[in-house]
C-alpha cells in the first residue's frame, strides 16, 4: 500500500537539540562514519536473528561520490516500515534538551562523548550533510519501502520508497564546508580507524572511478602453448572490503600463532620491531572482555615513550588510551581492548563511576600481573632476557597502582654489575649480613667504577639504577605503604657505611688539623671531613655526598626546575692510606702541601663525577706542576 506523502517536525526538543550536535562535535566530525556503520551493522545482526537461515550476503557498502557531492551507507539488513521510520527516526528521545545543553557548556572536554546520549547516533550525519535521505524496506511482512529526507534533521518528508530488496540506504548530501570527506582517501582512513574489525563487510565504492584495463579469460580457450587465452576489457573497479570481521582478538589464544599475534602488531601499530611478549585477554564470565596487550621494548627515557591500547566495543573502534578502562600505567603498552558490553558513547564521569569498568579495569591490571609473575616462576631465564626493557613499565606501574605492586613484588628485579639479577628479597638475603642492611648502586657504572670496586671487592653486590623512573621507584621503596617492604637504596658514593674496617691504623690521626687543613686549600669552609678505615688501603679518598639531597637535586634537573640548592659534600680520608698519614704531619700553611689537598679532593670528586670547567682547567695546570716537581727532584 502506497505511503501518503507527510511532512513534520521530528520532536519539539529538536531544535534545541541540533544546534548542541553541531556545535559541540565539531572538532569529531568524522565519527558520523561510525555512527553510521555500526547502526548498519545493528540491522544486519537484526536481520540474522531473525532469518538465522538465510543465505543471503550480509555487507554494508559506503559509496563516496564526489560529483554528486554525496556519501551513501547501504546495508542488507532488517529495514524499517514507515511506522519503525516515525518512531525511530522522528520521535528522538530527547528529555531534557536545555539540561543537557547546561550540563556540557562547562565541560568541553566531554564534548566527544555527547554522542549516544539521548540516542544521538544517527542525528551525528547532520554535522557534515545539508540534507539527509533514508532508502528503507523492511524484512518483514509485505511491507513498502519508505523515502524520508530532512534538510535539517528538525523537519522531514515522509513518502514512498524506491528500495527494492530489504535493507536501508542513508544518502548524505556532503555540505561544502565538509567536502573533505568526499575524498575517497579520507573515507578510507575515517573507516580503517572506526571500522576496520566490524563483524560484517564493510566495503568502500568511488562511484566516480574510471574504468581500468584487466585481462579476462576467453572461456575455455587455450592459446597455442596451452596457456588460457584472454582478452583486454575495461572494467569499474569493485567495491574494496576495508575491515577484517574475524579480529585475532576474537580468537581463541590456543588457535593463534606466534607470527599471527606479530603480525597484527605490525598492521594495527605500523611497529616493524616485534614486541618482547603479549597477553591475550580472553574473558566470558563475569563480564564480556577480549584484547591482546603487547609489551614493546621501552627506552630508558620512557617518559617520552607514547603507548596506545585501542579501545573497542564489539569490534567498533571507541578511542584510544582511555585511561578510565585502561589503568594509567598499562598506556606504556600496545594493544586493543574489546568490551561488548560498554555503550559506543559515554561520558568520562560515566566511566569513572562505573562499577562495571572498575572491574574491566582491576581484571586487566591481574592478568598483567599474573603474566609477569609467570615468567618470573617458570621462565625466569627468559623474563630476565625481557628484565632491561620492561623494568621502567614494571617499577611505574608498582609506584602507580599499589594492588598492582601487590601482586607483582616478588618478580621486580635488580640488575647487578655483574650482569646478572636478584629479586629484593634475593640481594637482601645475599647482602644484608656483610652491609649496614642497604641496597647500594650505582647509576653510572664507568663513571663510579672506582666506588663500585670498592663494594665488590668486599663481595657486596651493587645495582645498577640507570632509568628515568629510578629515582622515583627508590624513593617509593624507601617509604611506601607496608614497612616489612620498605628498603633504604644508597649510591656507591653516598656514605662510606658499608666500606668501614676495623682497623687501628692511622687512628691517632688529628682529624681537626685535616679538616683545617683541607678547609683552608680548598677554600671551603663548611667542608665536612672525616677520618675512617677504608678497606682498600691504597685508595686515598672519596667524596660522598647526601643521598636524599643529591636525589632531590638530580630531580629538580629532570623536570626544568632551578632552585639554588647547596652542596652536601663530604671528604672521607682514609687513615690507612700513607698519603693521608704523611698529609697529617705536614705544615698547612706550606704551599705544596695546598697542593696536595687540592689534587686529592679532585681525584676523588672525579671518582663520582665530572669537573667543572674552570675546575678541570686548575686541575690539569696543578698535575702538570706536580709532574714537574717530582721530575726535577729525582734529577736533582
Amino acid at each position: 500500500m502506497a505511503i501518503q506523502k507527510e511532512n513534520g517536525s521530528v520532536s519539539i526538543d529538536a531544535q534545541n537539540i541540533m544546534p548542541v550536535i553541531k556545535r559541540w562535535l565539531y572538532s569529531d566530525k568524522d565519527i558520523f562514519l561510525r555512527e553510521a556503520v555500526s547502526n548498519a551493522c545493528d540491522a544486519i545482526t537484526k536481520f540474522r536473528m531473525l532469518h538465522p537461515d538465510s543465505e543471503e550476503e550480509m555487507k554494508v557498502t559506503v559509496t563516496v561520490d564526489k560529483e554528486k557531492k554525496t556519501i551513501r551507507i547501504s546495508d542488507t539488513g532488517i529495514g524499517m516500515t514507515a511506522d519503525e521510520v516515525r518512531k525511530y527516526i522522528n520521535q528522538v528521545a530527547f528529555s531534557g534538551a536545555t539540561e543537557f545543553m547546561k550540563q556540557f557548556e562547562d565541560k568541553p572536554e566531554e564534548k566527544g562523548d555527547i554522542i549516544g546520549h539521548f540516542g544521538l547516533g544517527f542525528y551525528s550525519v547532520f554535522m557534515v550533510s545539508e540534507k539527509v535521505e533514508i532508502d528503507t524496506l523492511s524484512s518483514e511482512g509485505e511491507a513498502d519501502p519508505v523515502h524520508w529526507v530532512s534538510a535539517d534533521g528538525m523537519d522531514y518528508e515522509l513518502s514512498d520508497g524506491t528500495r527494492q530488496s530489504h535493507g536501508t540506504d542513508i544518502i548524505l548530501h556532503i555540505t561544502e564546508e565538509d567536502k573533505e570527506f568526499l575524498d575517497t582517501w579520507k573515507a578510507r582512513e575515517v573507516l580503517n580507524r572506526y571500522c576496520g574489525y566490524m563483524s560484517y563487510p564493510v566495503l568502500l565504492e568511488d562511484a566516480n572511478a574510471k574504468p581500468v584495463e584487466k585481462e579476462v579469460p576467453v572461456g575455455d580457450e587455450k592459446n597455442e602453448d596451452g596457456t588460457p587465452k584472454t582478452e583486454k576489457v575495461m572494467e569499474l573497479p569493485k567495491p574494496q572490503q576495508i575491515n577484517d570481521t574475524a579480529p585475532l582478538w576474537l580468537k581463541k589464544p590456543a588457535d593463534c600463532t606466534d607470527e599471527e599475534y606479530k603480525e597484527f602488531y605490525r598492521k594495527v601499530f605500523m611497529d616493524y620491531e616485534e614486541p618482547l611478549f603479549w597477553i591475550h585477554l580472553n574473558v566470558d564470565y563475569p563480564f564480556n572482555l577480549k584484547g591482546i596487550l603487547y609489551f614493546p621494548k621501552l627506552k630508558n627515557d620512557f617518559g617520552t615513550h607514547e603507548g596506545q591500547i585501542k579501545l573497542f566495543a564489539g569490534q567498533v573502534f571507541v578511542a584510544d588510551n582511555i585511561k578510565e578502562v585502561i589503568p594509567e600505567f598499562l598506556m606504556l603498552l600496545k594493544g586493543v581492548i574489546d568490551c561488548p558490553d560498554l555503550p559506543l558513547n559515554v561520558s568520562r564521569s560515566f566511566l569513572q563511576n562505573d562499577g562495571y569498568v572498575k572491574k574491566i579495569s582491576a581484571h586487566i591490571t591481574k592478568k598483567v600481573a599474573d603474566k609477569l609473575n609467570g615468567l618470573m616462576n617458570t621462565e625466569r631465564e627468559t623474563y630476565e632476557g625481557y628484565w632491561d626493557d620492561i623494568a621502567p613499565f614494571v617499577k611505574y606501574g608498582a609506584i602507580k597502582d599499589s594492588k598492582f605492586y601487590d601482586m607483582v613484588k616478588g618478580a621486580i628485579l635488580l640488575k647487578k654489575t655483574d650482569g646478572k639479577y636478584d629479586t629484593i628479597d634475593e640481594y637482601k638475603a645475599a647482602n644484608f649480613d656483610k652491609t649496614d642492611k642497604k641496597i647500594y648502586y650505582t647509576n653510572d657504572e664507568k663513571r663510579q667504577a672506582a666506588s663500585v670496586k670498592l663494594y665488590t671487592d668486599r663481595g657486596i653486590d651493587v645495582a645498577v639504577m640507570n632509568t628515568l623512573i629510578d629515582g622515583n621507584f627508590m624513593s617509593f621503596m624507601e617509604y611506601q605503604g607496608k614497612e616489612e617492604d620498605r628498603v633504604t637504596f644508597a649510591r656507591v658514593d653516598a656514605d662510606i657505611d658499608g666500606l668501614k674496617e676495623e682497623s687501628e691504623e692511622g687512628k691517632d690521626l688529628d682529624g681537626d688539623k685535616l679538616q683545617a687543613m683541607f678547609r683552608k686549600a680548598l677554600g671551603k669552609e663548611n667542608l665536612e671531613v672525616k677520618l675512617e678505615a677504608l678497606g682498600d688501603a691504597d685508595m686515598t679518598a672519596m667524596v660522598t655526598e647526601d643521598e636524599q639531597m643529591r636525589r632531590y637535586k638530580e630531580m629538580s634537573r629532570i623536570y626544568g626546575q632551578s632552585f639554588p640548592m647547596p652542596d652536601s659534600f663530604t671528604l672521607v680520608l682514609n687513615r690507612r692510606n700513607t698519603t693521608v698519614q704523611a698529609l697529617a704531619e705536614r705544615d698547612p700553611e706550606d704551599e705544596e702541601t695546598k697542593m696536595i689537598c687540592c689534587q686529592v679532593y679532585d681525584l676523588a670528586r672525579m671518582a663520582a663525577q665530572p669537573l667543572e670547567a674552570e675546575e678541570i682547567t686548575a686541575f690539569l695546570e696543578r698535575s702538570r706542576k706536580i709532574l714537574s716537581e717530582v721530575v726535577g727532584r729525582k734529577n736533582g
